[in-house]
């Protein structure tokens, strides 16, 4: 019997949405505070590309985990 919840590949596939949830509510939050405070574009910018580099780790990540699962089917 497989486990379903506890394997190397489904905490990193965890993590990886952990990673876009948590870009994804700071992107939000920084947009939310610019916008009350009065940021000027180029802070603004600057937690843009900050949120684009989250999710650019996260696809990188989830592109690693599908490499991985590709090998896995493999060798089987």
């Amino acid at each position: 019997m497989t486990q379903h919840g506890n394997t190397k590949q489904s905490r990193a596939g965890q993590r990886v949405a952990l990673i876009v949830a948590g870009t994804g509510g700071f992107w939000v939050m920084a947009n939310l505070l610019g916008a009350e405070y009065g940021w000027s574009n180029r802070t603004q910018a600057l937690f843009d590309l900050a949120a684009l580099a989250g999710f650019g780790f996260a696809l990188w990540q989830t592109y690693q985990l599908w490499r991985a699962r590709q090998d896995d089917r493999g060798d089987q």
